[in-house]
């Protein structure tokens, strides 16, 4: 198992006699782009802060080796935990191990399937999925209307479909069809999930490539996926200025893309901001303050024209 742990001021701490506050942390994944970006904002946020320790281990996509470090975190007497859920339908099992040690808890970036019957010592910090992909899916259909493409044929790309995030942001593209606020009408070919991932994004979109289907767009759930397809669809030799990408959290990886002239659009997650956000509220909540039962980052959308605003971000 992989641990992190960051020690900010703990020889000021034993100097000064006061105990230090012990956070511990679970990641979904450390091998994923974005999630290493939040991780690092717990992190950095806490480097900043006098007797604040914290403990980060990476549950490795693993729901039952996740509750077991909660559990652990639990038994080794932490001050509070913050979560970054593996599937967002098993979080109920966690909210009920931390309430029943008298723990607080917080969810970070994933939006449990409990968040709305939280206990008062637990709390949900993310961005609201709502913005995402529906900013996203109406920047993609101001492109292809100012493309001449009416209707348009289009690949959607899921993120892991246990994940809320995921749902919420194919929704959004559901949702900004059926609502009329697409300026062209637009024909889903297919969607399907590459759980996140460049790797199976490349894959998939080899496949749909190889049915020979013609297609206006991409929308995908997230950049790793946007980017694999990107990779599929130049092997392929696609022209990539006669189909619209677009991708969710304006990641470095992301933003090169887009500076490349592959991706169109991207919308800025704030990850760092989540994890600052989540450590300060775990904190709060250690202390017996009241925090806001959900904590909302705002989402930004990210064109060629404004990229450079996002440049130091994820």
């Amino acid at each position: 198992m992989k641990t992190f742990l960051l020690s900010t001021a703990l020889v000021a701490g034993l100097a000064s006699g006061a105990a230090a506050e012990n956070i511990g942390v679970s990641m979904a994944l450390f091998d994923d782009n974005f999630l290493t970006v939040l991780r690092n904002g717990i992190q950095e946020q806490a480097s900043g802060m006098d007797d604040v320790d914290v403990q980060i281990e990476d549950a490795q996509n693993d729901v039952a080796r996740q509750l077991d470090q909660i559990k652990n975190f639990i038994a080794s007497g932490v001050d509070a935990i913050i979560v970054n859920p593996v599937d967002t339908s098993a979080t109920q099992a966690m909210t009920d191990a931390a309430a029943a040690g008298g723990v607080p808890l917080v969810f970070v970036n994933r939006e449990p399937v409990n968040v709305d019957a939280l206990p008062d010592n637990q709390a949900f910090v993310a961005s609201d999925e709502r913005e995402s992909g529906t900013l996203e899916t109406i920047q993609v259909c101001e492109l292809l209307k100012a493309a001449g493409k009416d209707p348009a044929n289009v690949y959607v790309m899921m993120g892991e479909l246990s994940n809320q995030a995921a749902v919420q942001r194919t929704k959004d593209i559901h949702d900004v069809m059926e609502g009329g606020k697409c300026a062209v009408t637009l024909n889903i070919i297919d969607e399907q999930t590459a759980n996140w991932q460049r790797d199976e994004a490349q894959d998939l979109m080899t496949n749909w490539l190889s049915s020979g289907t013609a297609f206006d767009a991409l929308i995908s759930n997230n950049d790793e996926m946007a980017i694999g397809a990107i990779q599929a669809m130049k092997a392929a030799g696609i022209n990539m200025d006669d189909v619209v990408v677009g991708g969710i959290d304006a990641t470095q990886d992301g933003l090169l893309a887009m500076a490349a002239g592959e991706l169109d659009v991207t919308v800025f997650q704030d990850a760092a901001g989540q994890g600052g956000g989540a450590l300060d509220a775990a904190l709060k909540l250690s202390r017996g303050e009241k925090v806001e039962k959900k904590v909302y980052v705002p989402f930004q959308l990210v064109t060629p024209e404004n990229m450079g605003e996002f440049t130091q971000g994820n």
